[in-house]
């Protein structure tokens, strides 16, 4: 059964940091680019970032460059979102996804919320 925990999420103020993790078990983890998106309320889903089966490459929404960081440990078949200096505007529930910017394998988890408030 594929699943996908995402986890970190929760309330920081603005210019605050938080670590999303996101373990997957029930597929060949390392052989799946791997995406983090992001939905707000009344707002569509939208791609955060997105790193490749072997992590040299990434990609990053213009919104978040230079403040989000996406990584992996494919030992431990987890994919991680580092945000840094966050904003009100980045509050949303954030998701992990099986895919990239041209390719979704389908497989997603249930999300966890990232609220930036003071």
């Amino acid at each position: 059964q594929v699943q996908l925990v995402e986890s970190g999420g929760g309330l920081v103020q603005p210019g605050g940091s938080l670590r999303l993790s996101c373990t997957a078990s029930g597929f060949m983890f390392r052989i799946y680019p791997m995406s983090w998106y992001r939905q707000a309320p009344e707002k569509e889903r939208e791609l955060v970032a997105s790193i490749t089966r072997g992590g040299d490459s990434t990609y990053y929404a213009d919104s978040v460059k230079g403040r989000f960081a996406i990584s992996r440990d494919n030992a431990k078949n987890t994919v991680y979102l580092q945000m840094n200096s966050l904003k009100p505007e980045d509050t949303a529930v954030y998701y992990c996804n099986a895919g990239d910017r041209t390719y979704d394998a389908g497989y997603w988890g249930r999300g966890t919320q990232v609220t930036v408030s003071s």
